[in-house]
């Protein structure tokens, strides 16, 4: 199954938070039986729909609108009636009258550590080569989740907004696969990790350097836009 999904460097400075992600608080999971063939989205340990830090469901290369709406969760609704609304019609998502099933047994919540690696620890303008300080901040994440039993971890790679999109999302997707080629070096099967690109689309420098005109001081000033945010989804040992 391709790991390619929707719906994610001058100072060397880290930056990171250990807090559970947006879609853990008032989110229901979506749990999916794995047995029921090919699943559009991605799902953990569990069966549950791994969801970003914005709520979004990944989804797997094999997603499709028509696939999405014909993989049923465990309470017989179409996954797209949790993932994708917009794109399902909403009375296929009435709930079904039925017996209430039998509550199941309480599984250990998911821990998830959410962690950013500041674009000028990682990568140069133009580059998908990860920086011996980079090197040094990942082999921070991997001490830091051995205490986990890891169920996912989520890449995702991005741009400034300098060159074309299509360059950009190329080079996005390049940054997000180093990092996992370099987790992998360090014993996280490869089969956890998946990676996305999202190009220049999701800047953080927001419009402070729109009146940069010089390419050397604009270059600069997008640095924190050059970078891949890791996030673990795990259970504690």
């Amino acid at each position: 199954m391709t790991k390619t999904l929707r719906s994610t460097l001058l100072s060397g400075i880290l930056v990171a938070s250990f807090s559970l992600p947006a879609f853990a608080q008032g989110v229901k999971d979506v749990i999916v039986d794995p047995a029921k063939g090919v699943i559009p989205y991605v799902i953990d340990s569990r069966g549950v729909v791994v969801r970003s830090g914005t709520g979004l469901c990944w989804r797997t290369g094999f997603w499709t609108p028509a696939l999405a709406e014909q993989t049923l969760d465990k309470e017989g609704r179409p996954l797209a009636c949790s993932c994708d609304p917009d794109i399902i019609a909403k009375e296929k998502c009435e709930p079904k009258k039925a017996e209430a099933p039998a509550p199941a047994a309480r599984k250990p919540e998911p821990v998830s550590n959410k962690v950013k690696l500041a674009a000028d620890t990682l990568f140069d303008f133009d580059k998908a080569v990860l920086r011996p300080e980079g090197k040094k901040k990942l082999d921070e994440l991997v001490a830091q989740i051995a205490n986990l039993n890891v169920e996912v971890i989520l890449a995702v790679g991005h741009t400034d907004r300098i060159g074309s999109d299509a360059y950009n999302q190329k080079l996005s997707e390049r940054r997000a696969a180093a990092v996992k080629k370099y987790l992998v070096s360090k014993g996280i099967p490869a089969n956890r990790i998946y990676t996305e690109g999202k190009g220049e689309k999701m800047p953080v420098t927001g419009n402070k350097c729109d009146k940069i005109k010089e390419r050397k001081a604009l270059i600069a000033c997008l640095q924190p836009d050059r970078r891949v945010e890791v996030e673990v989804i795990g259970t504690k040992k």
